[in-house]
C-alpha cells in the first residue's frame, strides 16, 4: 500500500473539515431599526421605526445589505460562525503552504 505525501494528507484532512462546517457563511448580521412605508406609523412618527434584521456583505466588491427573516437569524449566525472558521482554515492552510509545512493539530 502506497503512502500519502503530508500534503495530500493535509488536504484530504481539510476537505473532511470543510464538509464538516457546511452550510458557511460570510458577512455580518445587525439587527437594526428602520423606517417603514406608512407615513402615519406611529412608531415611526415617535422616532422607535422597526427592528429588522440585515445581512452586509461583499458581492462582486461591492457591499450589499440583505434583509433577513426573523426566523432564519439563528441558521444564518450558525453559517456565519462556520464560516469564521471556515476562513481561519485557510489562513492556516496558505501559511503551511508558504512554509512547505502541514499544519499540526487539527
Amino acid at each position: 500500500m502506497a503512502r500519502r505525501n503530508p500534503a495530500a494528507r493535509h488536504l484530504a484532512t481539510l476537505h473532511t473539515q470543510l464538509l464538516a462546517l457546511w452550510p458557511a457563511a460570510k458577512g455580518s448580521l445587525n439587527r437594526v431599526r428602520k423606517p417603514c412605508i406608512h407615513p402615519t406609523c406611529r412608531r415611526c412618527a415617535s422616532g422607535q421605526k422597526h427592528p429588522t434584521w440585515l445581512l452586509t456583505c461583499s458581492v462582486a466588491g461591492r457591499r450589499r445589505c440583505f434583509y433577513v427573516a426573523p426566523a432564519a437569524v439563528p441558521a444564518l449566525r450558525a453559517a456565519l460562525t462556520r464560516g469564521r472558521r471556515v476562513e481561519q482554515l485557510l489562513v492556516q492552510t496558505a501559511i503551511a503552504l508558504r512554509l512547505g509545512v502541514t499544519p499540526e493539530g487539527d
